[in-house]
């Protein structure tokens, strides 16, 4: 194995709308930029996103037949253009 590429899950380039909710930015309507098995990448299109370290729900929007779960995912990553996400396991 190459060491060049440390990413431990494969990313697919995936424009998803999804909702993603914080207590203190409220509801915001966003796309993804890629996802993977570990979390997304979503494109922040001007809007001020939580810090690195807090928790968000992540919901996508439009799947068709009712609502999308609710995910909680953890703010790993923080650049001009979005925020890296991470799953966050359930107990």
């Amino acid at each position: 194995m190459s060491g060049s590429n440390k990413r431990e899950h494969v990313r697919t380039k995936l424009r998803a709308d999804v909702k993603l909710s914080h207590p203190e930015i409220g509801d915001l309507n966003l796309h993804t930029g890629d996802i993977s098995d570990g979390g997304a990448y979503i494109l922040a299109e001007g809007n001020s996103l939580p810090p690195i370290g807090e928790t968000v729900s992540v919901q996508v929007q439009g799947m068709g037949g009712g609502d999308a779960p609710i995910v909680k995912m953890k703010v790993v990553r923080l650049d001009n253009d979005g925020v890296g996400l991470a799953f966050v396991k359930e107990d």
